[in-house]
């Protein structure tokens, strides 16, 4: 296993797990997306990174904002967040090379039962998917775990989306699709690789459309949809999740 490189993503693994708390206390009625994005841009230069995000070509902001029915690469806009409102926080830094990446759905208050439920589904899929991204586990064995909990409480996983090995550059190969792919059944994590495991899925059909800014993603049905994402790296003998 390469130990520089892994102390240096746990260093970069810290400085985002304290970042995405304080974006998560932040988020509140009134708080545009914007005001969020400012901060995270702040926050990653305070903590001596650089954000990830503004590495991809034609991107310019810190972090993706999602809204209600937005999945993933939402722009950070001027609109304010409303009473129940679900947010989707995505965020990443690049520390001594590195690429770190992380996601949270939070809800606004008032809290409705229905929403906390299938965010905790979210949770519970991301948590025991990680739990089996172990050294010479298959990703299919990782995507099985995570479409399975969502499923069983009945909600769908994103298909036209997946989560990524992750170093030197934000997305690398292999990907990590939310549900089980057979094509996937002997490609297996490695020590010494780190992967943005992430869980993207919705209240209702899995279908997305693309929104009139050219990146936003979004249910076709209008449903709601949740995303949460940590960066795991892979040990000799286990795993050790970085931004947790």
């Amino acid at each position: 296993m390469n130990t520089k490189k892994f102390q240096s993503m746990s260093e970069g693994g810290q400085h985002l797990s304290k970042i995405k708390e304080q974006l998560i206390r932040a988020v509140s009625v009134g708080v545009t997306p914007l005001a969020l994005d400012a901060l995270a841009d702040q926050l990653i230069a305070k903590a001596g990174d650089f954000p990830s995000f503004k590495t991809v070509r034609g991107y310019h902001h810190a972090t993706c904002i999602n809204v209600n029915s937005a999945v993933v690469h939402g722009i950070p806009n001027s609109r304010p967040f409303k009473p129940s409102d679900l947010v989707t926080i995505d965020v990443g830094l690049v520390h001594k090379g590195w690429h770190l990446d992380t996601s949270v759905t939070v809800q606004i208050p008032p809290i409705l039962p229905k929403i906390d439920a299938f965010l905790a589904a979210g949770r519970l899929s991301d948590q025991k998917a990680i739990e089996v991204a172990q050294p010479g586990a298959s990703i299919y064995q990782v995507s099985q775990v995570m479409q399975k909990i969502i499923e069983d409480a009945g909600y769908n996983v994103i298909r036209d989306l997946t989560g990524h090995s992750i170093g030197k550059h934000l997305h690398e190969d292999p990907h990590i699709p939310c549900y089980a792919d057979p094509t996937y059944k002997n490609v297996f994590l490695k020590p010494g690789q780190a992967y943005a495991i992430e869980v993207m899925y919705a209240m209702g059909d899995y279908r997305l459309r693309l929104g009139d800014d050219g990146w936003t993603l979004s249910t076709a049905d209008g449903s709601l949809s949740a995303m949460f994402e940590e960066t795991v790296f892979i040990t000799d003998n286990g795993q050790a999740i970085l931004t947790a």
